[in-house]
């Protein structure tokens, strides 16, 4: 049984064909809502708003696999897509909107620290999603550092590249690699399908 993104002959690992079925399963706020098949778990993280679903959904090749609210931080539960039927790629609720209230953030910090202190889940990789364009915030070395503390296997990646100028590109890079360092950044982008490969390698 895989859990990753695993090449086999005759497939190039970005194309689309590989991933022979994705489905969303369930959503989930405690152990007793997980689903009941057991797979491995790559799990997504990232503050409101970030693009999670779109990376998700490009890294499938699904259009709409990943579910996305038109209101911010609307989404509290870890939401699980069953993969080729051999792992999960979990959704988790997006962190730090800065219109939600104070009862909405802690629900979300709080389903986010059950989702990796319990037993019943699977985490094999997670990916950290920083806005290129905002570069890190104070909720995501927070959520970096609970990930480094629980021993986790974590990718980070920096999403809406293409939205930086040139002349941006440096110093949000240097911003990105100064908060996590000594980890490698992959610059992402959704909409011009920058990073892709990249992605699928480190989840191999």
């Amino acid at each position: 049984m895989s859990c990753g993104f695993e090449s086999r002959p005759g497939h190039n690992m970005t194309n689309p064909q590989l991933i022979k079925s994705a489905i969303f399963v369930k959503g989930a706020v405690h152990d007793t809502g997980l689903p009941v098949e057991t797979f491995p778990e790559i799990a997504f993280i990232g503050r409101s708003n970030v693009g999670k679903s779109s990376v998700i959904n490009t890294l499938v090749g699904r259009n709409k696999l990943a579910r996305s609210s038109s209101t911010p931080g609307f989404t509290a539960e870890a939401n699980f897509y069953l993969i080729n039927e051999e792992f999960y790629l979990v959704d988790l609720p997006g962190y730090g909107f800065a219109r939600g209230s104070h009862v909405q953030r802690d629900k979300i910090a709080r389903i986010i620290e059950w989702y990796f202190i319990s037993e019943k889940t699977n985490t094999k990789k997670v990916v950290l999603i920083i806005d290129a364009k905002v570069g890190p915030t104070v909720d995501d070395i927070h959520f970096y550092n609970f990930l480094v503390e629980h021993k986790q296997d974590i990718i980070i990646i920096a999403n809406k590249f293409d939205k930086l100028k040139q002349n941006e590109v440096f110093k949000a890079l240097a911003s990105i690699e100064n908060a996590f360092e000594g980890k490698k950044i992959i610059k992402y982008s959704a909409r011009e399908k920058i990073g892709i490969e990249e992605l699928f390698e480190s989840l191999s």
